[in-house]
């Protein structure tokens, strides 16, 4: 969706902005919001509209309740990967470095 600019009004003491009807039906409100501040904006929406989140816990519980399927993963055994030696590629030289055969110090002036 296209941002919309929505024009800050006074009410009273207070300031508001009008929603355009085809807002408020998609998203199905009606006399009341529940306006949250966030970090990055203020959020609007639906009145006992939220999603349910699982603590750690419950979220751990619900991950062990699960059957797990690992058979997809039997393909992954037959590739040789796990035979792969892991090591770090050799990191580029940008610039000649100390020690490297194209390095020379800088001379430094002689005091006087």
């Amino acid at each position: 969706m296209k941002p919309v600019h929505l024009k800050v009004a006074r009410i009273g003491n207070s300031r508001g902005v009008r929603i355009p009807a085809t807002t408020l039906e998609r998203y199905h409100i009606g006399t009341s919001v529940v306006m949250e501040e966030l970090s990055d904006g203020i959020l609007l929406r639906p009145v006992g509209h939220s999603d349910a989140k699982l603590s750690w816990d419950e979220t751990a519980k619900a991950m062990a309740a699960e059957p797990e399927d690992w058979t997809a993963w039997d393909a992954a055994v037959g590739d040789g990967i796990d035979e792969l030696t892991w090591e770090s590629p050799p990191r580029p030289r940008l610039v000649a470095e100390e020690g490297s055969p194209e390095y020379k110090a800088p001379r430094r002036p002689r005091k006087k």
